[in-house]
């Protein structure tokens, strides 16, 4: 049993729901937990902001506040996963945002830098990464990352 199929099942045994909020990653995560059958009874759903104006309406993160922490950040991370837990109506919401590379970032943001942020039961988990595995592997370990996080705090 991989880790998608153990968060579904245990998410399901607490009755909990669950939602991401991904930006580097693309809907990866989305993916791989709604490959697992029977998804549908803790997975409600993703947003995919990839850019800073998806954010900034669909969250409501301030432009002022992505300008000063960076898009790449623990900070924007953070208010990813608690705005994304209230927009998507779920007990517990994921976020990711970083850069996968090849470049630098225009906007911020070393090539491998990730941050997650676990949003569940009135408290927000860090998880800062530092990747060098190629645009794919870093962003493939990230959601390995997440699942395992995810299965560690419910």
């Amino acid at each position: 049993m991989n880790n998608a199929q153990k968060l579904i099942e245990r998410l399901t045994e607490k009755n909990l729901t669950l939602g991401s909020v991904e930006s580097f990653t693309g809907g990866l995560f989305a993916k791989k937990v709604t490959d697992v059958s029977g998804a549908s009874k803790a997975f409600k759903g993703a947003l995919v902001t990839y850019s800073k104006e998806l954010k900034e309406s669909l969250l409501g993160i301030p432009a002022s506040f992505i300008e000063e922490h960076g898009v790449v950040s623990y900070e924007v991370c953070q208010q990813m996963a608690i705005k994304g837990k209230k927009v998507l109506g779920v007990d517990v919401c994921v976020a990711f945002t970083g850069n996968a590379g090849p470049e630098v970032s225009e906007d911020g943001g070393e090539v491998g830098e990730v941050y997650i942020a676990v949003c569940y039961a009135g408290q927000v988990w860090p998880i800062p990464l530092h990747l060098e595995l190629g645009r794919e592997g870093n962003r493939e370990y990230a959601v390995e990352a997440a699942l395992t996080a995810l299965l560690n705090i419910i």
